[in-house]
Parts: C-alpha cells; sequence; structure tokens
C-alpha cells in the first residue's frame, strides 16, 4: 500500500485553512454544518446591497466583508472584483492569510454515504490536498493513496511519488451542476449515485470546474484563482468559476501541480432557474466553443516559475487570441493583472501580510 495512506488521522488544520462563502442571505445552513466547521475561521463576502445585515448563527468565528468594504480596500482595484454574482468569493481568497481554502455555496448541505452516515465535506478535501497527485500517468485503481489501494501493476516506480496537490474538487448529491439547456430538458433529474473515488485529472485534460464544493492550497495556486469578470454590468454569468478552472489547470500542468476530483460529496439543495440562468450563460455557451481549444493549447515559457507570472502571460495571451472573439475577453485580460496586482499588495512575497483593517465581525 502507498505510504500517504498510512498517515492517520487526517490533521484538522483548524489554524491552517479558511472557510470562504459568498451570500446575498443569512446564513441559517451553517447550523446543519456546525459539527465540521465550528472550529475553523470563516470569510463571509456579502453580495449585493452592502446596507443589508447578514445574520451568522451564534457560535462562528468569522470575518465578513460587503461591497463597501471591498472597495475600502482595494480602492480602484476593486473593478476586478464582480458584484451580484457569486464570483465575489474570490475576494476571501485574496484577503485569508491561511494556506488552505475551503469554500462552498450557502445552499449545499451535508450529505450521508450509501450507509446514512453524514459526510464531512471538509475532512476529505483536506485528505485529498495532503497526499500527492499523479497527474503524469493514470492509475486505474484511481487514487493510489487512498486506504485499501495502490499503484497497479505497469505503474512506473519513477512517478509513485506523484506530486503536489494544488486543488481538490468536489461534487454534489441532489441537484446536478448543469447548464441552462439541460436543466431545461431534465428539470427532474437527480444526482443519486455516489461513487466512492478520488481521481487525478490527468496533465492536459481540462474540466468544469464547480465553486460550490472546492478546496486548494492556496499558497501553491492561490494567485491562479480568479472567479474573472462576472455578474452586474458583464454579458455573462456562471462561468466564473470554470474560466478559474481552466487557468488553473493551464497553470497546475505547467508548474507540475496536481488537481483532483471525486471525493467529497454535499447536498445541493436548490435549483436555480433555468430561464434566468440560460440569460447568463448563452453567450457563454457559444464562446466555450473557442475557449475551449484555446485553454487546451495554451503554452507557457520555461521561465514563468511562479503562479503570478504564469497568470499574467496568459492574461496577454488572453487579450491577444480571445480579444478577437470579443471585446469582453480585452476587459477580462485587464481585470487578471488588477487582480494579480491586488494580490501582491496584499500578500507581499517574503513581507509582512498588509493589515487590512476590516470590519471583522467575529462571535466566539
Amino acid at each position: 500500500m502507498a505510504e500517504y495512506s498510512k498517515v492517520a488521522p487526517t490533521p484538522l488544520l483548524k489554524d491552517e485553512l479558511d472557510i470562504v462563502i459568498p451570500t446575498i442571505r443569512n446564513l441559517d445552513f451553517l447550523e446543519m454544518w456546525r459539527p465540521f466547521f465550528q472550529q475553523y475561521h470563516l470569510i463571509i463576502v456579502q453580495d449585493g446591497d452592502p446596507t443589508k445585515v447578514i445574520k451568522v448563527p451564534e457560535g462562528f468565528d468569522y470575518e465578513l466583508y460587503n461591497r463597501n468594504d471591498i472597495n475600502r480596500i482595494l480602492g480602484p482595484k476593486a473593478s476586478c472584483i464582480s458584484f451580484k454574482d457569486s464570483a465575489c468569493r474570490c475576494f476571501g481568497y485574496m484577503v485569508s492569510k491561511k494556506k488552505y481554502i475551503f469554500t462552498i455555496d450557502d445552499d449545499c448541505f451535508v450529505a450521508k454515504d450509501p450507509t446514512g452516515k453524514e459526510i464531512n465535506a471538509l475532512e476529505q478535501h483536506i485528505k485529498n490536498l495532503l497526499c500527492p497527485s499523479t497527474p503524469f500517468f493514470f492509475n486505474t485503481l484511481y487514487d493510489p493513496y487512498r486506504e485499501g489501494t495502490d499503484f497497479v501493476r505497469g505503474y512506473p516506480f519513477s512517478l509513485r511519488e506523484g506530486v503536489p496537490t494544488a486543488v481538490s474538487h468536489g461534487l454534489w448529491l441532489n441537484i446536478p451542476d448543469y447548464d441552462a439547456p439541460t436543466q431545461l430538458v431534465k428539470p427532474l433529474e437527480r444526482n443519486t449515485r455516489f461513487v466512492d473515488a478520488v481521481l487525478t485529472i490527468p496533465k492536459g485534460t481540462l474540466f468544469p470546474m464547480c465553486g460550490m464544493n472546492l478546496a486548494f492550497n492556496r499558497e501553491l495556486i492561490g494567485p491562479a484563482m480568479y472567479f474573472g469578470l462576472m455578474g452586474d454590468g458583464q454579458p455573462i454569468g456562471r462561468y466564473d468559476d470554470m474560466w478559474a478552472g481552466w487557468c488553473m489547470k493551464v497553470i497546475c500542468d505547467h508548474l507540475g501541480l496536481g488537481v483532483k476530483t471525486g471525493l467529497p460529496y454535499i447536498w445541493h439543495s436548490k435549483a436555480s432557474n433555468p430561464f434566468v440562468n440560460l440569460k447568463k450563460e448563452y453567450k457563454g455557451i457559444y464562446w466555450q466553443e473557442e475557449l475551449i481549444p484555446f485553454f487546451q493549447s495554451a503554452t507557457l515559457p520555461k521561465d514563468c516559475t511562479t503562479v503570478q507570472a504564469c497568470y499574467l502571460e496568459l492574461s496577454k495571451q488572453v487579450k491577444a487570441k480571445l480579444g478577437k472573439v470579443d471585446d469582453y475577453f480585452i476587459k477580462l485580460a485587464d481585470a487578471m493583472v488588477t487582480w494579480i496586482e491586488a494580490w501582491d499588495e496584499l500578500n507581499p512575497a517574503g513581507g509582512k501580510a498588509v493589515e487590512l483593517n476590516g470590519p471583522s465581525k467575529s462571535t466566539k
């Protein structure tokens, strides 16, 4: 059995991980997550009307940032943070000072495994992030570092150490993460299949990343987790997490980092309106036929050895190539640069973290 599967129990990382939640409503859903989340610090990014009071259940340690806070902290660079869209969550990634991030939507509840046991999604994400990935050669028994499995016959010994895992992408029971056309033709479809598997997404393979049940190593890949320009004033929505996923995967492949998908599951409780979604998605559905080939063919020069350098190079390619598809991508490429500038200001390399003086609202 692979060495890493023998390490137990899973570290809690309670002082090394922040939970980021974007929301426009009271966070009553946290009650069911209390056994799993209460010992962690929460960063709540309030979207929409900043004068609205968001209620958080007693006993959680949290910071809450609204649009006024984002504007005050970032100044003119706040233009890179989306408004009236869950893409605003990436502001939480930027202001966090922890090594790991777990982000979840407020309509995601605790799921149960086939035995009826409640799933500690955060614990499984931590397991995924703390053991290596295998992007260069596919293991037919999936994650070889899980208990009860290993590398199969024929797997190169030179690749069995794996590479650091940057991202853990979880899945959902109940409401699947479908696009609007699929929602419209399958309005009653529900995902009831629990697949007990974690696998590394191979190098050179893209995937549609969903931000509602996602964890990542902020130190390894944080600056690439920009959720783009979506929502108010933009011609597109619901592509924020996928844009981040495509950029992130190109950079992970270049830097030799791993991305895992599969466990853990959450229970996605509420289907969004497919007609509203179609209005948000329709340009993206059309554009993605050009976006995917762009990312599939994107290459980064060898002298790009940091996430920031990779991301800035990718922004140049977005402007040069996707700018021909629509002017929106010129604006998005500029926002990608602004994002990196803002990230570096709040997270100076080798320097002291910038004091935000944010409205840290907390209960213990």
